[in-house]
């Protein structure tokens, strides 16, 4: 058990390595940061107890979701309509509850794992609970440890095995380092090198662009997001996108406006669209957010077309109190927060078939969806060409907007595809195969970004696979450091 002195100190690593977690995301970019992250959390692990390992994570939590997930309180306070006070609270308790992942991770850590093997049980263990993250109750896939590293020496492996491969790599390379820091055992570095020099060595692309490319034109309308769903903003909203439409009508294959570009119903927005396209030549795409109702009068987060484009596609991962809201009957008028509007959303169902526009298969993926990996995987299969509708407004100036950028480059580097990403007010942007930027727009404007992507033919391993292979791998990595008694 370690002494108090010991385990103050372990508690003050943890804060540092949360916060520099969130410096590997964007826009800070200092991915180096993740291996020393990595390190303070396993060093001394072993000397804790079980319960003190618990805390250990859950102040690693703490100092992660409170400097990366900062954003949640613009969304709370400045839409959602919420007092300073309730909104620090609801802002903490997210936090707090958040938090609670690496505790548990921890806690197993030390209660079913001895140090025989330990290097390679943290990083297994590591990778199981960002797993467990991503799923258990909606979950929340944000600040993965390896979404920072697309433009890292160890982007290489995002194909083969992508975020969770990554995480598992950083993960483990802190353990070695630490270990090599505080042990000088040498032999550490032999796979630390494998681990960061071996992508030199992999494909540089695993899929292949078609000969022609496809001219594309994303709309960044910027209203004010207050003020988008009243009359007025609903008119300044088909005004300011046809106006925006008009003057890349010549330049574009294909035109994208962004989630709910039009705040309305699909019935009130399809006039709309239908004049905007009659003023487009013949073989031109136009594809927009909009909200769907159907028959029964459930209301889908969606993506429609007019022109050259067949199919439509409905948001199947909904956002939790933005898009529909968990234990309706109870917290359903106790604050206005828990009133947004548009916030009882039906799920779309899974398996939709791609969207064909402009002569390409397009896999869809609405803003929250692009930060589940498997999800755009499962789209990637089946078309030539990622395209992400997101409305970044919830995030105000915060970090918030660049860091869901890096995850969707990264999962154009995962499934070697485009992404095109329209956004209604930033950050718009056209992402290659290999996850580069081709072009973006500024934040904060009315604009159009018009730019070329290719449709591309192949699959990655991970687009193949997906994560189920790092998956089982994580566990056998824990496997193998749980004492024979203890498996008995």
């Amino acid at each position: 058990m370690g002494s108090l002195p010991a385990v103050f100190q372990q508690l003050v690593a943890a804060l540092v390595a949360g916060g520099f977690t969130t410096l590997t995301a964007s826009p800070f970019e200092l991915w180096w940061l993740g291996p020393v992250a990595a390190g303070l959390m396993f060093a001394g692990l072993h000397q804790l107890t079980p319960a003190q390992a618990a805390l250990k994570g859950w102040c690693y939590g703490i100092a992660l979701f409170g400097t990366g997930a900062s954003w949640v309180y613009v969304s709370i306070h400045d839409y959602g309509y919420t007092g300073v006070p309730l909104a620090l609270f609801l802002t903490a308790l997210f936090v707090c509850i958040l938090a609670l992942f690496f505790a548990g991770t921890l806690w197993l850590y030390r209660r079913f794992t001895g140090p025989r093997l330990a290097l390679v049980t943290f990083a297994g263990a590591w990778v199981l609970g960002e797993v467990l993250r991503t799923y258990l109750f909606t979950g929340f896939p944000w600040l993965l440890l390896g979404s920072g590293y697309v433009d890292s020496p160890l982007a290489g492996w995002a194909p083969l095995g992508g975020v969770y491969l990554l995480s598992l790599l950083v993960a483990l390379s802190g353990a070695l380092g630490a270990t090599l820091l505080l042990r000088r055992q040498w032999w550490t570095l032999a796979p630390l090198a494998a681990i960061w020099l071996v992508p030199l060595a992999l494909p540089a692309q695993w899929t292949t662009p078609v000969d022609t490319p496809t001219r594309v034109a994303l709309l960044q309308g910027n209203l004010p997001q207050l003020e988008k769903w009243t009359p007025e903003g609903q008119r300044n909203a088909a005004n300011i996108y046809s106006d925006l439409t008009r003057d890349v009508a010549d330049e574009a294959d294909l035109i994208v406006w962004p989630e709910t570009a039009l705040p309305m119903i699909e019935t009130q927005a399809r006039p709309v669209l239908e004049r905007v396209q009659s003023h487009l030549p013949t073989d031109t795409a136009l594809v927009t957010g909009v909200v769907q109702r159907d028959m029964d009068n459930r209301y889908f987060n969606s993506v429609v077309g007019v022109g050259d484009v067949e199919g439509s596609y409905q948001k199947e991962h909904l956002v939790p109190f933005g898009e529909y809201l968990p234990l309706e009957s109870v917290l359903r008028g106790a604050i206005d927060f828990f009133n947004l509007p548009m916030s009882s959303f039906a799920k779309g169902e899974a398996d939709q078939a791609p969207m064909q526009a402009a002569g390409v298969r397009i896999g869809n993926a609405i803003c929250y969806e692009i930060i589940y990996p498997q999800l755009v995987a499962s789209r990637a299969k089946d078309s030539d060409v990622l395209m992400t509708l997101s409305n970044d407004t919830w995030f105000g100036a915060s970090i918030g907007p660049h860091q869901h950028l890096q995850m969707a480059r990264l999962r154009a580097l995962e499934n070697g595809r485009y992404v095109v990403r329209a956004t209604s007010n930033g950050i718009t942007a056209i992402i290659d195969a290999q996850g580069a930027i081709v072009e973006r727009a500024p934040q904060f404007e009315t604009t159009s970004l018009t730019g070329e992507f290719y449709a591309m033919e192949g699959l990655t391993p991970f687009t193949r696979m997906g994560s189920w292979p790092v998956w089982l791998l994580a566990a056998l990595m824990v496997l193998v450091g749980v004492p024979q008694t203890r498996r008995r």
